[in-house]
């Protein structure tokens, strides 16, 4: 049976990168492209079709940052397929991120330097605002909407005879420090970025305590160091090629779900002469 891959956010950064490589891997999978713009999703589409010919490839209009837009979306993912092997929870935003220029001076004469700049770690804060849902931008946008469409989703991705899994796209910054159980959305700090990553890798933990005996795993993994849209304003492109080369993470892909750890993250590296390889990181939630 054809396997079917569903990627939110795939009209750009990570989550085209993303498309293009599992296309490599397997032209016989369907991707159905999960994007907010239609129009941009419809380019993506036929640039995948005129390198992939033979391939399949869907577009589905949803705005994670609106409850209902992904309600529907799921409604109408419901009446196209009657299963889900893999979805990528990709999209996300970093609205307006500032460069903590002292807390950058500061680190670079510190032991934590190396720290600093793997993580992000205090050099980041953002401009969060309320949707038309009444929630924090980043948190909906980051996890609550991707956590509605799972949960709309579960006649399609729960079936114990057969796994299907959900790769969230965290981050090195997804800091314990910035995350608070009395305040989930992060409304009072100046780190939401930090903090809904963190609810993510929390997120899916839980997932894995609830779905696994029916067949639904979680994991999460950082793709590494890239320029993005979303990062391509915190410094100049230049810098950026100096900092790392770009590496895309499709080694899950190739895994079993049931083999991988709840409670480790999955994290794409590269070597100071340029080769691509996976490390783990574990963590523990609480």
């Amino acid at each position: 049976m054809q396997k079917v891959v569903l990627v939110t956010g795939a009209s750009s950064g990570v989550g085209l990168a993303l498309c293009k490589r599992l296309l490599e891997e397997d032209e016989e999978l369907h991707v159905c492209l999960a994007c907010r713009n239609v129009g941009k999703a419809e380019a993506v589409r036929a640039a995948l079709l005129a390198s992939h010919p033979t391939a399949e490839v869907s577009v589905v209009q949803v705005d994670v940052s609106n409850v209902q837009s992904v309600i529907r979306a799921a409604r109408e993912l419901k009446q196209r397929f009657q299963r889900l092997d893999y979805v990528y929870l990709n999209a996300g935003i970093m609205p307006n991120p500032q460069l903590n220029f002292r807390a950058l001076f500061s680190g670079l004469f510190s032991r934590k330097v190396i720290h600093m700049f793997s993580t992000a770690e205090g050099l980041l804060t953002q401009e969060d605002k309320v949707t038309a849902d009444g929630l924090q931008e980043v948190f909906e946008t980051n996890v609550f909407g991707h956590f509605i469409l799972i949960r709309e989703l579960e006649p399609l991705l729960c079936h114990s005879d057969s796994p299907s899994q959900l790769i969230w796209t965290s981050s090195r910054n997804a800091r314990k420090s910035n995350f608070h159980l009395e305040d989930i959305q992060h409304s009072s700090g100046q780190e939401p970025y930090s903090s809904s990553k963190y609810a993510i890798d929390l997120l899916s933990v839980a997932l894995n305590r609830n779905f696994n005996p029916r067949g639904l795993y979680s994991s999460v993994v950082c793709p590494g160091t890239m320029v993005t849209n979303m990062t391509c304003g915190i410094l100049p492109p230049f810098v950026w090629t100096l900092l790392m080369p770009i590496i895309w993470l499709v080694w899950l892909f190739h895994q079993q779900p049931e083999s991988l750890n709840p409670l480790t993250k999955y994290l794409s590296a590269t070597t100071g002469f340029g080769s691509n390889y996976v490390t783990t990181q574990k963590w523990a939630p609480f």
